[in-house]
C-alpha cells in the first residue's frame, strides 16, 4: 500500500511539471516563434527606461510589453528615474557597462540620451525608442505621429473656432517640454494648418512641463486674459486635467473646446464622456506595446549588428469625442497590471 501511495504521488507531481511545462510551451508556441528562435531569445534581457513609472502610458507600455516577452524566456527590467534626466542618463550608463541585450527608452528630450543611444548601438546593443525621438536614429522607434497629432488638432479648431462658429476665433496652446520632439512635432503640425488659416489667433502658446498645475495656472490666467477664449490644445491628456478644472472653474465648458492627446487609458474616455476634453487624439497603447514587443524580437532574431537596420512604427490615430467613442476605444491598466 505505502509502495502504491508512493507511485501515485510521484505520478500527480509527474503530471503536474508536465501540465507547468506544457503551459509554457504554449505561451510560447503562441508566438508563432521556432524552437530555434525561441532558443535564441531566452535569457535575452530587454531594459526599459521611462520618464517615470506611475502613469498610464509608462505602466502600460511595461505591463502589457512584458506579458508578450517574459512567456518566450526573455527578462523583462526597469530603471525608473523619476522624471529626472540626470538619473535616467546614470541608469542607461550602467545598463550598457553590464551589457544588456535591448534597451528600450522613452526620452524626456531629442538631445539628453542621444550621445548615449549612440554609444549603446556601438557597445552592441539594439536601442528601440518610445513614444518620444531623440536626436540620435536607432534600431525602432515606437509611437505616435506627433505632426499628424498637430495637424488633427488644428483642424478642429479651425472647425470650430474659424468663420464666426465659436465664440471667437482666439485660441491657446499649452505645450509640454518645448525640447521634446512631442512638442517640437505637434507644432509642426498645428502651424502646418493654421499657416493656411490666418483668421485663428493663438494668444498664447506656452510650455506647461507635462503638468496639470501649470496647465491649469497658464489656462486659468488666459480665460481671465480672454474672456471670449474658444479653444485649448493641452499637448497630453495627464496635463490637460489641469486645463480642463481650469475652464470648468470659469463656467465655460459649453464655450472652449479642449483637444489632447494620450495614450488611450480609460480615464481618457471617461473624461470625454464628462466633458472635460471635447476631443482626445489617441496613440493607443496597447497598439504600441505590441509593436515594441516585435521590434525587441525582431532586432534579437536578425543576427545584424545594432543599428544595421532602422525602423519606424508610427502608432494609428485614433480621434475620439461622444459621438466616436464606442467600448473597446480605451483600456484599463488594472487589466494588465500583474502586481
Amino acid at each position: 500500500m505505502k509502495r502504491l501511495i508512493t507511485m501515485l504521488l510521484l505520478g500527480m507531481l509527474a503530471l503536474a511539471g508536465d501540465l507547468s511545462h506544457g503551459i509554457s510551451r504554449a505561451a510560447a508556441d503562441d508566438s508563432g516563434l521556432t524552437p530555434e528562435q525561441l532558443a535564441m531569445l531566452k535569457g535575452k534581457t530587454v531594459a526599459f527606461v521611462p520618464l517615470s513609472m506611475g502613469f498610464d502610458l509608462t505602466e502600460g507600455w511595461s505591463a502589457m510589453t512584458r506579458k508578450q516577452l517574459e512567456p518566450l524566456g526573455i527578462n523583462w527590467v526597469i530603471r525608473d528615474p523619476n522624471w529626472s534626466t540626470d538619473a535616467g542618463a546614470q541608469a542607461i550608463s550602467t545598463l550598457i557597462a553590464n551589457k544588456v541585450d535591448v534597451l528600450v527608452v522613452h526620452n524626456p528630450d531629442v538631445q539628453s540620451y542621444a550621445r548615449l543611444l549612440k554609444k549603446a548601438q556601438d557597445a552592441g546593443i539594439y536601442v528601440v525608442q518610445v513614444n518620444m525621438q531623440s536626436a540620435a536614429h536607432t534600431d525602432a522607434f515606437v509611437g505616435g505621429n506627433f505632426v499628424e497629432i498637430g495637424e488633427s488638432d488644428a483642424n478642429l479648431m479651425v472647425a470650430k473656432c474659424g468663420g464666426g462658429k465659436g465664440s471667437s476665433n482666439k485660441i491657446a496652446i499649452v505645450q509640454g517640454v518645448l525640447t521634446a520632439a512631442a512638442s517640437i512635432e505637434r507644432m509642426q503640425g498645428i502651424n502646418n494648418v493654421l499657416s493656411k488659416h490666418p483668421e485663428i489667433e493663438v494668444v498664447s502658446n506656452q510650455a506647461g512641463d507635462w503638468d496639470a498645475s501649470k496647465s491649469r495656472a497658464i489656462t486659468d490666467t488666459v480665460l481671465k486674459q480672454h474672456p471670449d477664449l474658444c479653444g485649448v490644445i493641452d499637448f497630453w491628456d495627464g496635463a490637460a486635467m489641469g486645463s480642463g478644472a481650469a475652464i470648468r472653474e470659469a463656467g465655460k465648458q459649453d464655450q472652449v473646446t479642449l483637444v489632447t492627446a494620450g495614450g488611450g487609458e480609460q480615464s481618457a474616455c471617461d473624461n470625454v464622456s464628462n466633458g472635460t476634453f471635447t476631443v482626445i487624439d489617441i496613440s493607443d497603447v496597447r497598439t504600441q506595446s505590441d509593436d515594441i514587443a516585435k521590434s525587441v524580437e525582431k532586432v534579437l532574431l536578425a543576427k545584424q549588428p545594432a543599428g544595421a537596420d532602422k525602423q519606424i512604427l508610427y502608432t494609428p490615430l485614433v480621434t475620439a469625442s461622444k459621438e466616436t467613442m464606442r467600448p473597446d476605444t480605451c483600456w484599463s491598466l488594472k487589466d494588465y497590471k500583474t502586481n
